[in-house]
């Protein structure tokens, strides 16, 4: 006879205190804001990894801008394919380490749900609309704690949450601290990952745009972490392990348990990354429309203001059960568009129609 499906979850719960790192996340320790009832066949992190997979924002992800704002070309990167490839190298490297996968998962799932049309365009126009900077990962964590389930959230476990919150950095370095250090070396697994995944897609895309060539790389950076994507990734994603093999259960762990990269690899990675920003992210014909993204979004999120009427329905309803500036639920609805709904909708509300004869 098989056993009751209330044992799968038990048996999982239990190969995780019996083959993780002691010093990797238990599911069966995380804990909600809210009572929850247990999945019979899931663990809890399993549970916070589908509920993020199976919603709009995560599918909406497809649809919005990595780098290159609406690319025709079928193999650019999407925000769709960043969160995949951030996911699948924090899990290596948990696996390596004896972490909990199903938590790295799940943080890699969510960690980008509140990215703005247009990518960082986007976020810059609207932080120019409201006044005020627009963050990501806040909208990321607001998604998941507000926005979804009619204002309910998602009621996920608080180390999912802190994991999405955290994942983002300073410009100065892939392990700044800018938005605290998660407690959980999962979450700090997702921050360096998510580095490791965009510097080396973006110059992948970047090359394949005619932006940069392999020639116009760093030379002494490239000799140290290899020639190709594949190479690089892999000498990052090695050196993160080996570096913090302590987190394995093997070895004494330092005093301050922060994960992070050896200080040569680091310097070279952070050293890559400023020559994406001073070539590609800030200074290339990949930014050439982002004047236009300002003035789409800035007319998109001001029509609305005015016209708090034509807003979803369900953002009112939580907009005013919140007691929330209008303001807040415009936020929430121009920043979930992707690249073409939004500019469908400033097509519908600012260029003229045409008439057939």
């Amino acid at each position: 006879m098989p056993p009751s499906h209330a044992l799968v979850r038990e048996r999982l719960e239990a190969e995780e205190q019996s083959r993780l790192s002691p010093l990797a996340a238990r599911s069966a320790e995380a804990r909600r804001d809210r009572p929850d009832d247990e999945s019979p066949v899931r663990t809890r992190f399993q549970r916070d990894r589908d509920r993020i997979l199976h919603s709009k924002p995560f599918r909406r992800l497809k649809h919005k801008t990595q780098v290159f704002i609406a690319p025709l070309g079928d193999h650019y990167r999407t925000r769709l394919t960043h969160t995949l490839e951030v996911t699948q190298i924090a899990r290596t490297v948990a696996r390596a380490l004896r972490l909990n996968e199903d938590l790295v998962e799940a943080i890699g799932m969510g960690h980008d749900l509140g990215h703005t049309p247009f990518g960082h365009a986007g976020e810059s126009a609207l932080s120019h609309a409201q006044g005020h900077s627009f963050r990501h990962n806040e909208q990321s964590l607001r998604i998941v704690e507000v926005l979804l389930k009619d204002g309910q959230g998602l009621n996920l476990t608080y180390p999912v949450r802190e994991g999405i919150y955290m994942h983002s950095k300073g410009r100065a370095s892939v392990t700044s601290t800018t938005w605290g250090t998660a407690s959980t070396l999962e979450g700090q697994i997702i921050k360096i990952a998510d580095a490791v995944a965009y510097i080396n897609h973006d110059i992948d895309d970047a090359m394949r745009a005619g932006i940069i060539s392999q020639a116009d790389l760093p030379q002494p950076l490239i000799a140290e972490l290899g020639p190709t994507h594949a190479e690089r990734i892999n000498t990052m994603v090695c050196d993160l392990i080996d570096y913090n093999w302590w987190a394995s259960g093997d070895g004494t762990p330092p005093v301050e348990q922060v994960l992070s990269m050896s200080p040569h690899i680091l310097e070279i990675t952070n050293g890559l990354r400023e020559f994406m920003y001073q070539r590609v992210y800030l200074n290339s014909r990949a930014k050439e429309d982002d004047s236009k993204v300002r003035k789409m979004i800035e007319l998109l999120y001001n029509y609305f203001k005015s016209n708090p009427d034509e807003l979803p329905a369900d953002l009112r309803a939580i907009n005013s059960a919140r007691g929330e500036p209008i303001e807040r639920a415009v936020l929430d609805y121009v920043s979930g568009m992707t690249d073409r709904y939004a500019i469908q909708a400033f097509n519908r509300l600012y260029v003229p129609r045409t008439w057939g004869i």
